[in-house]
């Protein structure tokens, strides 16, 4: 089910984000799983083809030797189970390629963009919640919750949002800042604009945190010639 979260910042700037649902945050976990299984495989295939190709060791059974192997291969299963999620979406905008394919993205209660900090508490969680019956709590807690949150969700104070399709006609090619706009999802559009319209009465701190946040939420979407420009200045070009 999905459903819409409103928000509101202290500088009492509202909007709202469509939370993504069930059923397409379980198949962005699928399509990962899928990814994960692929690179796990390639993986141990490229070892199995070295090991015929290297001379061969004979390793008696308890050696410290077999020991360290076994400790290498357990923790290259749980890097690329677990730490595949906390590389793409601390540095892919809150995204995974599951989630970028299904069109939806992880921010910070409040809007933000997600950190590197809330990623690594929200899959540390995920530990547990796969074990536990293949996340059967995390489908019940996200059922049960007015934000769409699993656990982990709750730990790292972290909500998953749907991202508005972008579309972008041809007649606004040729505008980078019209085409930037186009770019926006209406609840992005909205809080830009009142955020620009009261910028002059907000103090310099909370206008350039404001700003900060802001336009770090939209920035990965824009042209490179709009990517260039300080925060305050994007913001306000995308107004006009």
């Amino acid at each position: 089910m999905d459903r819409i979260v409103s928000v509101r910042t202290p500088e009492s700037i509202s909007f709202a984000f469509e939370l993504a649902g069930l059923g397409s945050r379980f198949l962005a976990v699928v399509l990962d799983l899928l990814i994960q299984i692929a690179v796990l495989a390639a993986l141990f295939l490229g070892l199995a083809y070295a090991s015929v190709r290297l001379p061969h060791i004979k390793l008696q059974e308890g050696t410290l030797a077999q020991s360290i192997g076994i400790a290498f291969v357990v923790a290259i299963v749980f890097l690329i189970f677990f730490g595949y999620f906390i590389l793409f979406e601390a540095y892919w905008d809150g995204r995974t390629p599951g989630k970028k394919l299904l069109g939806i993205r992880v921010v910070r209660d409040g809007g933000y963009p997600l950190d590197a900090g809330s990623a690594v508490i929200r899959n540390i969680v995920r530990v547990a919640e796969a074990a536990a019956a293949f996340y059967a709590i995390s489908a019940i807690s996200t059922l049960l919750s007015p934000e769409n949150k699993r656990l982990g969700d709750y730990a790292a104070g972290t909500i998953v949002v749907r991202e508005s399709p972008s579309v972008r006609p041809a007649d606004l090619a040729a505008s980078p800042v019209a085409a930037g706009f186009s770019m926006l999802t209406d609840a992005e559009r909205s809080l830009i604009a009142r955020f620009v319209a009261r910028r002059k009465a907000m103090t310099p701190i909370h206008r350039t945190r404001m700003a900060r946040e802001i336009a770090g939420m939209v920035r990965p979407r824009l042209s490179r010639d709009l990517q260039m420009l300080d925060d305050d200045e994007l913001l306000t070009r995308l107004t006009f």
